[in-house]
């Protein structure tokens, strides 16, 4: 089974264990003290994380995963890659019952971002399964996607503001000043997946907060789907797979909504 079978096939499995879960206080229940990756743990974000890693030791799948929850755990001294995983991206959503989380993996062959060859984002409220393998196109329940291409007649513009800067928010006043349309519903990881499926047009995060597990999948999604996703400087975004790493990105249907949004930021 190649790295993408294998993405897919777990993740459908995470969706099966925790569907149920949203909303109920199974969900909120127990506290496992703040993962690898900085924020609170809840038992929904525990059953999905031991769904992936059961199933990669099950079918002895030569790998180190980097967790969001348990952090780096090597199955194999000689790994074919890097799972990447953000086992339930938009947690608080998940807890609260709200449907906007998911499930992000990847597989990079190397420790950067750019080295990212397969990747699979499950809405976890609904089962739909975005998937994508380098060069070989983005998709959605198996039906190829790709990014808005004509004019939008409404701009949807996506801004993560979540504990942003008096400073950074000055500097992005002017886009909610012109731009109505404006979005954020918790989960980068399924919002970038949107984006890839032509239902936003722009999706930025200048907080330099956000982790790699976070935008993995959605990165290679948006490549695969013709989109940009670039630094805050507006170059090709790469970096390292380090949990000490914090990015910020800004992901874009194309070069005309880009400059557009871009020419407003003070």
């Amino acid at each position: 089974m190649d790295a993408i079978e294998i993405l897919r096939t777990v993740s459908k499995l995470v969706y099966k264990n925790v569907k149920d879960l949203a909303g109920t206080a199974e969900a909120a229940s127990g506290d496992f003290g703040r993962g690898a990756g900085g924020d609170i743990s809840r038992n929904i974000d525990m059953i999905a994380e031991k769904t992936v890693i059961d199933y990669l030791k099950e079918i002895n799948f030569d790998c180190v995963i980097l967790g969001e929850e348990c952090g780096r755990v090597e199955l194999s001294s000689n790994p074919k890659g890097f799972i990447i995983m953000d086992a339930i991206d938009g947690s608080a959503n998940a807890v609260r019952g709200m449907p906007f989380f998911c499930c992000s993996l990847a597989f990079s062959t190397e420790e950067k971002l750019s080295s990212v060859t397969d990747a699979v984002v499950t809405n976890l409220s609904t089962g739909d399964l975005y998937s994508a393998s380098k060069d070989k196109g983005a998709f959605k329940n198996d039906k190829q996607i790709s990014v808005h291409k004509e004019k939008p007649l409404y701009k949807i513009v996506g801004i993560n503001s979540s504990g942003s800067s008096p400073e950074l928010m000055n500097r992005l006043t002017p886009i909610f000043e012109k731009h109505h349309h404006i979005r954020h519903m918790g989960a980068n990881a399924l919002e970038m997946s949107m984006l890839a499926e032509g239902l936003i047009d722009i999706f930025i995060d200048l907080r330099k907060k956000i982790r790699i597990q976070d935008l993995a999948g959605g990165y290679l999604l948006i490549k695969e789907a013709g989109g940009l996703i670039l630094d805050e400087n507006l170059q090709p975004l790469d970096s390292d797979l380090n949990y000490d790493t914090r990015l910020s990105f800004v992901a874009a249907a194309n070069k005309n909504i880009l400059d557009e949004i871009f020419s407003l930021i003070k």
